[in-house]
């Protein structure tokens, strides 16, 4: 399954933006699909995945404002972002993985190109 995340944007503080992980090919429904981001100078970290059944998780600091779903029937997972952060601003990227029980996401080797997120003050 290959992935194009799209959807960043310059958004003032408090602003709300979707982004989408186009997907292709037939098992997608069957994939796991985690949301990362990586901020200038800090490392890449996830934000929230989603399991093939639904499943769930996210980091702390973006619960409750933040929420992963996904559309099989168009091979997209979404994440629509609301009251965002300067914080937030980032590179979003999308990545196919593996996503256990306990909410931990593993994710695959190959980083496709992100999305930027810019949070004005």
């Amino acid at each position: 399954v290959q992935l194009q995340a799209s959807g960043g944007g310059l958004v003032q503080t408090g602003g709300s933006l979707r982004l989408s992980c186009q997907g292709s090919g037939t098992t997608f429904s069957l994939t796991d699909i985690g949301w990362y981001r990586q901020a200038p100078g800090e490392q890449r970290e996830l934000v929230a995945a989603i399991s093939s059944g639904g499943s769930a998780s996210y980091k702390g600091s973006v619960a409750g404002r933040f929420t992963i779903s996904r559309d099989n029937a168009e091979n997209t997972v979404y994440l629509q972002m609301n009251s965002l952060k300067p914080e937030d601003t980032a590179v979003y990227y999308c990545n196919t993985g593996t996503y256990y029980s306990n909410g931990y996401f593993f994710p695959s080797r190959y980083w496709g190109q992100g999305t930027q997120v810019t949070v004005s003050s």
